[in-house]
């Protein structure tokens, strides 16, 4: 893997981690239009990395909210860092229980399935246009919303689903502030990508060559870059209703995967 690469790479993953147009679809899509030999091969520990940048914007966006959570578990009182900390947990279970229990099956939708992506992608486009169009409150998520919330999180892994898309779609139309939506959704991921991190890196076959060292730091940067720029920006648009230009986007590219693997 060359800079150029890594640098392609980076930005794709701190742009799609936080924007809602789905990152695993455009990769699919990606791979069927360019061919896998047009495609430069991530190594596992590569992905990795990438994948620790834009956790890392994550918790740079939000490092007032992150620290007040911290501070406020060590208080070893049922405050509010408490209870928004349990949300985080229980947000969790649906997507932990698909990765432990349905992994192999997870791994079979990954492989060029165009058609897949297509639909995903107008469900996805769906999604953004009705949050976008839902009211505008000032609830605060609860602990049944939480676990609604990681529900769509865990239907997010099929390729086409955004995962923001859905979390941040499906807390609004719960009725959730659109500010404390996004923000929720962002957080909620964190320690998702950590853990799966871990589990990774546990789980061994991770190879590691000098020659990647160079590409792995450009990559790091250009993700923890972009994702800082990306994750502002998307809190930004929640805010200001701005979903439906993704919406459209989505049902555009959707529509074109449909009829690209109807052609082929």
């Amino acid at each position: 893997m060359d800079t150029i690469d890594a640098i392609i790479l980076g930005i794709i993953q701190g742009l799609t981690e936080f924007l809602p147009v789905s990152s695993s679809g455009h990769l699919e899509l990606g791979k069927a239009i360019l061919g896998d030999n047009s495609v430069p091969e991530e190594s596992l520990l590569f992905t990795i990395v990438l994948h620790f940048a834009t956790a890392l914007s994550t918790i740079v966006v939000f490092r007032k909210e992150v620290m007040e959570i911290i501070k406020g578990l060590f208080q070893f009182k049922w405050n509010e860092e408490s209870k928004f900390s349990l949300k985080i947990i229980i947000s969790m279970i649906p997507a932990v229980f698909i990765g432990l229990f349905f992994e192999e099956q997870l791994e079979e939708l990954f492989g060029e399935n165009i058609q897949l992506v297509g639909f995903m992608l107008m469900i996805t486009a769906l999604l953004l246009f009705l949050a976008d169009k839902a009211k505008d409150t000032t609830k605060n998520v609860t602990y049944n919303n939480a676990f609604i919330i990681g529900v769509s999180q865990a239907i997010a892994v099929l390729p086409g689903i955004s995962r923001s898309g859905a979390t941040i779609s499906t807390s609004v139309l719960l009725g959730i502030d659109k500010t404390r939506a996004a923000r929720f959704s962002f957080l909620m991921v964190v320690p998702l990508i950590f853990g799966s991190i871990a589990k990774t890196i546990m789980d061994g076959g991770i190879t590691y060559e000098s020659k990647q060292l160079t590409p792995m730091i450009i990559g790091f940067i250009a993700a923890f870059l972009s994702g800082l720029l990306a994750c502002t920006w998307m809190i930004q648009l929640v805010k200001k209703s701005k979903l439906t230009y993704f919406a459209v986007y989505c049902l555009i590219v959707g529509a074109i995967a449909i009829i690209y693997a109807f052609l082929n």
